[in-house]
């Protein structure tokens, strides 16, 4: 209690620094002698915090509230009455006695019935006061420095500075977070948020009681699992651990941006700030993530990569329990070490860049002890399997014991961990390098150089031989070596793709590209695939290819098509895709009938689907990706109608903290192109965020934007979309297909997503980041300015028939132009 009054004092004097007009016409203090009715209210005494009655947009019940007082974004931090709303306005907060001697704080309705309390206080002399920290206090008038309640013990689901999750070991309360039900219901919803001190301290958010993710555990720092609070002066926290308590808080810094952490009705964790000169929140983080952030996906010794497909693999020197199922998707039975334990001459294998394992089954010696000594003591005790640094400030500080399954684990782009794990001795002599997930034994290094050399053989016509030639013309198809290297593609051999395609039998046929056709085939166990081939007159499709084989192995992601291969033998040259059975989006969008197996819920998974795939193209794959020719003949369909982004013939990849490039030679599809892209040459992330909001904006209406036709406008479809939005008219823009059965206030938000990518300046687009949220979230968004290119249209050519001809995607022609000097 005394660190709490210290620390209350410490927030008071920030936001003293933050607000310092005081409202010498508000108070924030009631006793047993005055009341709060609906209408009137408490600000806290530099003006920073609000206490009053409100209610939401979409009801009419009451309820008693905290909220930032200085911004102008309505944000409720704590709700009194969460659980019992008022009907009317009728309410009443007042700070009573019982018995004469235990001062309370209640609310009361129009008949005096107690609709809400704090705990019953031992004073005869009570004062309730709304502080500078959004805390709201009882305590006895002539003792102010001793609080007898307060609202941050009762947190709703939000975090800020001054609230501490976790457990009282005397009182054996728990301090967590709830989520509201819904955005217009404060009720506890079905998530939590708990600092869970079984084991060692890790951050937990549960739907009931299952576990959904986990952050942690706790490194001394920060929570495993969550860089992005690394070196943010105005985000961070600190744990605190006492034989009394746990206690995890947010840390409050002078003269900088408010900042808080939600837990959304829907279980997602929002960190923001409050940006004012956007006079918005501004979020910089959500938990989860990505699938990866699901809680043990890949079962015990698995590991999740969200840049891989599938995500889940096995750890280094593990094989999977079940192989059967883990082929068939289903990792939850995760993986086995490959040798097992004896104990006695155990070893152990350094794995790198992980967010450390599930922390209950853990011990932990807290001492000044090196990463030596920890290997030491882990080696003696049998149950012990892997160890890790405890705090990671320093060396010799500690160390985390598991013993038992490892669970929970996946790979962090940056601030990643380093876990130890113990492994039978012939696993680990003759590691090469640190022993990192990286590692390789020699072995399969010898083996790995074995199988370029291999393939070089193999394909020696085509890439060995070619390379010794002085005058190397891609324009004749021929790829080097590098290429074949770098791609770490496995190769199919000419026989194999003949034999799947039928000799690449018409009926196979596919479809056709700047590239050459595609074919669908059938190898020899019954797999599915999907043929790239070469033209061989195709200039264009030389450098496609080329260019697909040198990015694609770096590319996987639940929302790209996967690449499964190439075949490069005499002067044929192809590339190996999963079979999408649903084809492309465009032949089912643009088609009167099978439009209609599109539902709005499709079509938002869909929207959703392409937001991420981007999202990693952009910011989590290994290089920096634009893909420079979004649209939707080049999404294609699973079974499930899941989107994958395909077709990364004019993608460029950018390095270190590049953003943008310059070309002469403008590629891609009118209709589809950013302004600054078609106009000067230049592209960036932004060009495709443009992109992405066409796109959207079709899947909306059913309608393509080039050749869109309104009778009596001269709009294309992001100019008839920006004239509805400012009519406040979107429900027009929906498909008629849809028979009015959708969300609208879901497509309503997507549209409004959509019209802020197009937007004529880059810097106004958002990034795919905030996409991505503003898609999955009800948050605030901005106001929308002028779409670019929205009165450009070519009217002598009309596309409006295309939506009744499932072919019409011909007239979508990736287009070609080089920019004069």
């Amino acid at each position: 209690m005394d660190e709490l009054r210290k620390n209350s004092s410490a927030f008071l004097l920030t936001y003293v620094l933050l607000f310092n007009t005081r409202l010498s016409s508000a108070i924030d203090t009631i006793n047993t002698s005055t009341t709060i009715r609906d209408g009137e209210a408490l600000v806290s005494p530099n003006g920073v915090f609000k206490l009053g009655f409100f209610n939401l947009s979409n009801s009419t019940n009451r309820y008693v509230g905290i909220w930032y007082n200085k911004i102008t974004v309505p944000t409720y931090v704590w709700v009194a009455n969460r659980e019992s709303p008022l009907t009317d306005t009728s309410g009443v907060l007042t700070v009573t006695l019982l018995n004469g001697t235990n001062g309370i704080l209640v609310l009361l309705n129009g008949t005096n019935g107690t609709v809400w309390s704090s705990a019953s206080t031992t004073t005869p002399n009570p004062t309730a006061q709304l502080l500078d920290s959004g805390n709201l206090i009882v305590k006895d008038a002539d003792d102010g420095d001793n609080f007898l309640w307060q609202s941050f013990d009762y947190p709703c689901d939000t975090l800020f500075a001054g609230i501490g999750l976790g457990r009282n070991y005397v009182t054996g309360v728990e301090t967590y977070l709830s989520s509201w039900k819904s955005n217009d219901d404060p009720a506890k919803g079905e998530y939590s948020s708990h600092v869970d001190p079984t084991g060692y301290p890790q951050m937990l958010v549960k739907k009931g009681g299952e576990i959904m993710y986990r952050i942690g555990p706790w490194n001394g720092i920060r929570w495993s699992g969550a860089p992005d609070t690394i070196n943010d002066p105005t985000y961070g926290g600190s744990l605190q651990i006492t034989r009394d308590e746990m206690r995890y808080s947010l840390r409050a810094v002078a003269g900088l941006v408010l900042s808080k952490s939600t837990l959304t009705p829907n279980g997602v964790g929002v960190r923001s700030k409050w940006n004012d000169r956007a006079n918005s929140w501004t979020t910089y983080s959500n938990i989860p993530a990505d699938n990866c952030d699901d809680y043990a996906l890949c079962g015990p010794h698995g590991i999740c990569n969200v840049g891989t497909s599938p995500s889940c693999g096995c750890l280094n020197r593990f094989v999977p329990r079940d192989p059967e199922s883990w082929d068939g998707m289903d990792w939850s039975g995760g993986c086995v070490r490959r040798t097992a334990l004896s104990c006695d001459g155990d070893k152990f294998f350094k794995y790198s860049g992980i967010k450390l394992p599930d922390a209950r089954n853990t011990s932990n010696n807290n001492e000044r002890r090196s990463l030596t000594e920890c290997q030491v003591d882990c080696s003696r005790d049998c149950s012990c399997v892997a160890y890790a640094q405890l705090n990671i400030s320093g060396d010799g500080s500690g160390c985390l014991f598991y013993h038992a399954d490892l669970i929970d684990i996946r790979t962090m782009a940056s601030a990643g961990q380093d876990l130890y794990i113990r492994m039978a001795a012939s696993e680990v002599e003759g590691v090469v390098g640190d022993g990192s997930n990286r590692g390789r034994t020699r072995t399969i290094v010898i083996a790995s150089v074995t199988s370029l050399a291999f393939a070089c053989l193999i394909l020696g016509y085509v890439f060995c031989r070619n390379t010794q030639k002085k005058n190397l013309s891609m324009s004749q198809g021929m790829f080097s070596a590098t290429h074949v290297k770098d791609a770490e593609l496995p190769f199919f051999s000419l026989s194999t793709v003949l034999k799947a395609t039928d000799n690449f039998s018409d009926k196979n046929k596919l479809g056709e590209g700047g590239f050459g056709p595609v074919y669908m085939g059938v190898l020899e166990e019954g797999h599915e695939i999907a043929v790239k081939r070469l033209s061989k007159t195709s200039m264009q499709g030389v450098n496609e290819l080329r260019n697909e084989v040198t990015l694609i192995s770096k590319l996987q992601h639940r929302n790209l098509v996967r690449t499964l291969g190439f075949c490069a033998q005499g002067d044929e040259y192809m590339l190996i895709y999963e079979y999408m059975p649903n084809y492309s989006l465009d032949i089912t969008l643009f088609d009167q009938e099978k439009s209609r197996l599109l539902d709005w819920q499709k079509r938002f998974n869909i929207i959703s689907g392409i937001a991420k795939g981007l999202l990693y193209l952009h910011q989590d794959s290994r290089l920096r990706i634009i893909h420079r020719d979004l649209k939707t003949s080049n999404i294609l369909l699973d079974a499930d109608m899941i989107p994958k982004i395909s077709d990364f013939g004019l993608a460029r990849s950018f390095g270190g903290n590049q953003t943008e490039a310059q070309t002469r030679r403008v590629v891609g599809t009118y209709g589809y192109m950013s302004p600054e892209y078609a106009m000067d040459g230049v592209f960036s992330v932004k060009s495709d965020v443009f992109s992405f909001g066409v796109l959207v904006l079709e899947i909306v209406s059913g309608n393509r934007n080039r050749g869109f036709l309104l009778k009596d406008q001269n709009l294309n479809l992001l100019g008839h979309a920006w004239s509805l939005y400012k009519e406040d008219s979107l429900r027009k823009l929906v498909d008629p297909c849809l028979d009015e059965a959708f969300d609208l206030g879901q497509v309503e938000r997507a549209i409004h997503v959509a019209l802020l990518c197009v937007q004529n300046s880059p810097d106004d687009r958002p990034r795919m980041s905030s996409v991505v949220f503003m898609l999955g979230n009800e948050v605030a968004l901005p106001q929308a300015k002028q779409p670019g290119f929205f009165t450009e249209r070519d009217m002598a050519i009309d596309h409006s028939s295309d939506r009744s001809n499932p072919t019409a995607s011909h007239n979508q022609l990736t287009i070609t132009w080089t920019q004069g000097r």
